[in-house]
């Protein structure tokens, strides 16, 4: 790891954020205190949630991020008054975003920004070159060509902080011994893209299946925004939680792993797995399957993003021995979770259809939370608006941030005409 770390997290005030804060502390307690600094920690509108998530660190951060330009006055007024404007800089606005992400003397960013508001920054991270504990998928959805290819150019390191591709990572990497960052660089000579991975059949990611895993479809069409939230293993926020009962969110995780481990859609699968214990597999060409398994929590995969290569103790719990884990793998119902199908579709076809997908769920989430659309509108808008685009196979930015637009408009007007029962 070098003679010192210093961490910006973008997305301070989510969940990621708040875990990324505990793993920071602990890694001061059982490292060398000198190699873990908090340069920048970044929010949006919970001001005074990033105030006091500042506080709460070990070590001041030196540099407090608002992105939201018109917080900027509430954000003065919450650093004097905790005593904070001596402590921390104040950088406001989106742009803010990008200057932490690319400051020159941070060398780990954390993007845990939900959605595609966190593309720019962590975009701008990987082209300068950072460790990038990536939580934030859609930039990978979005635009996984762009990314990937200014990861190869800038020698950045992406570190999956996804509980499934960090599961896949590790037994990558445990499986072949590699040294730190290889698995983003790794050539397989004279070998075809499918076999990058020589000796790799398949990637296997593991899904919750969410509340709705033993309903009826019948019964999911008619299921309430409280039923959708109500994930039976992992406390998260509300857009990833309607993500993963729709398994939109696994659809996200398949393009993602596409991109990130650059492997073809038909060498990625899903199995349902309840428990959340067994975090995702690998299956290898003489049919071993190599899996990583500990109990939900976030902390475990954001320390390892950190630290990779070393293991040092988390404050994750560990998996107990003293009690009977039931770990099935069960195969997954597509009619029942038809959104799983787009998933396998845009990471075949590439190009534009990732960012079309993303913005018309991100449109769909909320209106289902509003009561404007039913529970299984959202696959429906998602698959209207995909079907809507003329696709393209080499989009720039430019042209990915329009049909962003694009699509969150096509899914709110294709929204009005959905008969709500």
């Amino acid at each position: 790891m070098g003679d010192g770390r210093r961490i910006a997290i973008l997305g301070a005030t989510g969940s990621i954020g708040a875990a990324t804060l505990d793993v920071v502390a602990n890694l001061q307690v059982h490292a060398p205190a000198a190699q873990w600094r908090l340069g920048s920690l970044s929010g949006h509108s919970r001001i005074e949630q990033l105030v006091q998530s500042a506080q709460s660190a070990q070590f001041l951060p030196e540099t407090l991020v608002v992105s939201d330009a018109d917080r900027c006055d509430e954000a003065h007024a919450l650093l004097t008054k905790h005593d904070l404007h001596r402590h921390c800089r104040l950088d406001i606005g989106p742009e803010a975003l990008v200057r932490a992400a690319t400051d020159a003397a941070t060398d780990t960013v954390v993007a845990g920004i939900v959605g595609r508001a966190g593309l720019e920054s962590t975009l701008a991270a990987v082209q300068s070159g950072k460790r990038v504990g990536l939580a934030n998928k859609e930039t990978l959805v979005i635009a996984g060509c762009i990314v990937t290819e200014a990861a190869a150019h800038s020698g950045a390191e992406l570190l999956p902080i996804d509980s499934e591709h960090s599961a896949i990572y590790q037994c990558l990497a445990e499986a072949r011994n590699l040294p730190a960052g290889s698995l983003n660089t790794l050539e397989a000579p004279n070998e075809k893209p499918a076999t990058k991975w020589p000796g790799v059949r398949r990637l296997i990611l593991t899904a919750s299946g969410g509340p709705f895993l033993n309903w009826s479809r019948e019964a999911i069409q008619n299921a309430t925004p409280e039923q959708a939230l109500n994930h039976p293993t992992w406390e998260m926020g509300k857009k990833i939680s309607i993500d993963s009962a729709t398994m939109i969110n696994k659809s996200l995780e398949i393009i993602e792993a596409r991109w990130l481990f650059d492997v073809p859609a038909d060498r990625i699968e899903v199995v349902v797995h309840p428990q959340s214990i067994i975090h995702s597999l690998v299956e290898f060409e003489d049919g071993s399957v190599i899996a990583q398994l500990s109990p939900p929590d976030m902390r475990l995969p954001i320390q390892y993003a950190l630290t990779y290569p070393e293991r040092l103790p988390c404050p994750a719990p560990a998996l107990a021995r003293d009690r009977v884990w039931e770990m099935s793998l069960i195969p997954v119902d597509h009619e029942r979770f038809p959104a799983l199908g787009l998933g396998f579709e845009v990471a075949r076809v590439g190009g534009t259809a990732g960012v079309v997908l993303n913005g018309a769920n991100e449109t769909a989430v909320p209106l289902f939370l509003s009561g404007k659309i039913r529970f299984t509108d959202i696959a429906r808008l998602c698959r209207r608006t995909l079907d809507d685009h003329d696709h393209e196979s080499a989009p720039s930015l430019t042209r990915l941030l329009e049909l962003d637009r694009w699509a969150r408009l096509r899914a709110t007007q294709l929204a009005e005409t959905i008969h709500v029962a």
